[in-house]
């Protein structure tokens, strides 16, 4: 299950630029050619970022579709499935521009950062 390592990837980079605020939501792009399955990022989430400074932030998949743009005509068409080709002339020789991507996208933070008092 690659979900696992691309969750500890997604954590690392929130808890980054979160610097110490609460994490509310975590909103990532994932193509569809990256084969994420969204159920399983999103559990994979949530265990691991219980007993963080995440535990508890809502993990938003959002799905990029697949895109080519034909190398014989030039059009761009969005792809369902296997063989990638062109929708407008059927030729294969397509170069993938959408649909690769993993990105963290966006983060939902509180202004302030959390202040622990120890005494």
């Amino acid at each position: 299950m690659h979900e696992l390592a691309l969750a500890e990837s997604v954590l690392a980079i929130a808890g980054a630029h979160a610097r110490g605020r609460r994490v509310r939501r975590v909103t990532v792009a994932a193509g569809a050619l990256r084969q994420v399955v969204p159920g399983a990022l999103t559990l994979a989430f949530a265990l691991l970022s219980a007993g963080t400074p995440l535990a508890g932030a809502e993990l938003e998949v959002r799905t990029v579709p697949a895109v080519v743009r034909c190398r014989d005509c030039g059009a761009s068409s969005e792809q369902d499935g296997f063989p990638l080709a062109c929708a407008a002339c059927g030729a294969l020789d397509v170069e993938v521009t959408a649909g690769e991507q993993l990105l963290v996208e966006e983060l939902e933070v509180e202004q302030e950062a959390e202040v622990s008092h120890v005494r």
